[in-house]
């Protein structure tokens, strides 16, 4: 769980992490997702294992998708390159396959993204739909700094320009996506990542998928220097045709430096509505865990492709 409350010693798991020869620039280091959960998936080593059910047959498509890590320079990294893990789907990719980029909560890595159920999910999910994309997990850490997936006023990280510029570049490459076919979620403090770079970046992202998000600025380690720009329910704006699937778990009861999750996606969506956006609100049994969120799958998959279809037909 990802506590926040004032006064809270927080910690960190200490990930082992060793990018496999880095010779300065990009680097893509490839895995074969059918390998078990555990061993070693792209920069990051001691994954907790994980399902390793295989995607359900039925048609040639239904094939599990592959892994891989693509990095670049960064001296604000733990080892001078910053990296996203990359799960692509069976078959051809090119810019008319969407990409959903999650990003994790604190303190934690893009191996809870990586590791465990997730990826098998998502592959039987669009095994179901018919609608493969491709999933990204960006770092977001910065040592043990909260960076609330920000830019510090310090200068001394840029994670959101990471996450904006950098890895949608590593990513997609010479496929750039339309931004209808882009989405982006996340786990948490990575919950109101998404949903904030979204609504800062509305030239990028359609879609936001948020689980256990906070839609305020709850800055414990002062990384902004102006609240009021950070702030999802101050940002919101009628017309950006974008479209929100939030989930909350109905047990929630994480606390942040002001208030607690509990509630924040209600208070959202209205927000939301009033401006005329899309939103879907989930409150699955259960708290603030990874179980909880991944019930939700199904329905935010199903959400988030029937955006892609719309956003398909728009750019034809």
């Amino acid at each position: 769980m990802w506590w926040r409350g004032a006064g809270f010693r927080r910690w960190r798991r200490l990930v082992v992490t060793a990018l496999v020869g880095l010779l300065g620039g990009a680097v893509v280091v490839a895995v074969d997702h059918s390998a078990a959960r555990g061993a070693v998936i792209g920069a990051w080593t001691d994954l907790v294992p994980g399902s390793t059910a295989a995607v359900p047959a039925g048609s040639a498509g239904c094939r599990p998708g592959a892994d891989s890590v693509v990095s670049a320079p960064d001296p604000s990294a733990s080892d001078g390159h910053r990296a996203v893990w990359v799960h692509r789907p069976a078959g051809v990719d090119d810019a008319t396959v969407p990409v959903l980029y999650l990003l994790h909560g604190y303190p934690g890595d893009p191996a809870d993204v990586a590791a465990g159920d997730l990826p098998g999910l998502l592959d039987r999910q669009m095994c179901r739909t018919g609608r493969p994309f491709v999933v990204a997990a960006p770092d977001g850490r910065a040592g043990d700094t909260d960076t609330e997936w920000g830019d510090d006023a310090g200068g001394s990280f840029a994670i959101e320009r990471f996450v904006t510029t950098t890895a949608v570049a590593l990513v997609e490459g010479a496929e750039r996506r339309a931004p209808a076919l882009r989405a982006i979620g996340g786990f948490s403090m990575g919950g109101y990542g998404a949903t904030v770079l979204a609504l800062r970046h509305p030239d990028l992202y359609t879609q936001v998928a948020a689980f256990a998000g906070y839609y305020h600025a709850d800055d414990p380690d002062g990384v902004f220097d102006d609240d009021a720009a950070h702030a999802p329910d101050r940002l919101v704006a009628p017309g950006s045709g974008q479209r929100y699937f939030l989930v909350e778990g109905a047990d929630e009861d994480t606390a942040l430096m002001r208030g607690s999750v509990r509630g924040e996606a209600d208070r959202f969506a209205v927000l939301l509505r009033r401006a005329g956006v899309t939103v879907a609100v989930s409150h699955p049994a259960g708290g603030h865990s990874y179980g909880v969120w991944y019930s939700q799958s199904a329905a935010m998959v199903t959400f988030l492709t029937v955006g892609w279809a719309a956003g398909t037909a728009r750019t034809r």
